[in-house]
């Protein structure tokens, strides 16, 4: 299945000094073409308010929005498919998968290559790997990972990507180190200028030395 952009954005609202949905809006502006519409701490109805309002702006450009573990919000509002957590068991990734519409995207979130191999063993189309460099946003999972972490062992089967401070000055080694794509949240949430800065990473992925 192939993935909808190199450039995976993650949605926090806390981390953006404007509303979430104004913030996607510029970034989608700036090219950004998939969107994983995280926010878990919100309330069920909260959260599917946004999440609807989210799906406007995404649809009016052809992208692709999807929800960070619920189903059955994804189902309800028509996403493009889900994104599991860490925690997420093969059992969970077979039940996700069938209760997805044919089509949709199912994710996961891992911490290390085994865990990936595991995933992608499991059924899931693709996997955000991190932390790969230090971050203030993901400070509980251990020391970073390298952008090399992938070829220290097996090669995973499914898109892989570089999630954990991830800057446009980086991006390109992850891509020639052999990520299929990176995941930002912060670098994009909290940026003066979102529009413009999903644009420099869209440059530094895509652009070869």
């Amino acid at each position: 299945m192939r993935n909808p952009s190199g450039l995976l954005l993650v949605t926090d609202r806390a981390g953006s000094p404007m509303g979430l949905v104004e913030r996607i809006e510029a970034a989608l502006a700036g090219g950004a073409r998939w969107i994983w519409f995280r926010d878990r701490d919100l309330d069920a109805v909260s959260r599917r308010v946004l999440a609807e309002e989210l799906m406007g702006p995404v649809r009016e450009v052809g992208a692709r929005l999807i929800v960070g573990g619920d189903v059955a919000l994804a189902r309800a509002i028509g996403a493009d498919g889900v994104h599991l957590g860490g925690g997420a068991m093969p059992p969970d990734i077979a039940a996700a998968r069938r209760d997805l519409p044919p089509g949709c995207l199912l994710g996961i979130s891992a911490h290390s290559p085994v865990e990936v191999i595991r995933a992608a063993q499991a059924g899931v189309d693709y996997a955000t790997l991190s932390p790969i460099f230090a971050t203030l946003s993901k400070p509980g999972y251990g020391p970073a990972l390298g952008p090399d972490v992938l070829k220290r062992g097996p090669r995973p089967t499914i898109p892989v990507f570089a999630l954990g401070g991830v800057t446009p000055a980086n991006a390109g080694a992850c891509r020639d180190a052999g990520f299929s794509g990176i995941a930002v949240m912060g670098g994009v949430m909290g940026a003066v200028d979102s529009r413009a800065v999903v644009g420099a990473y869209l440059d530094a992925w895509e652009t070869r030395n």
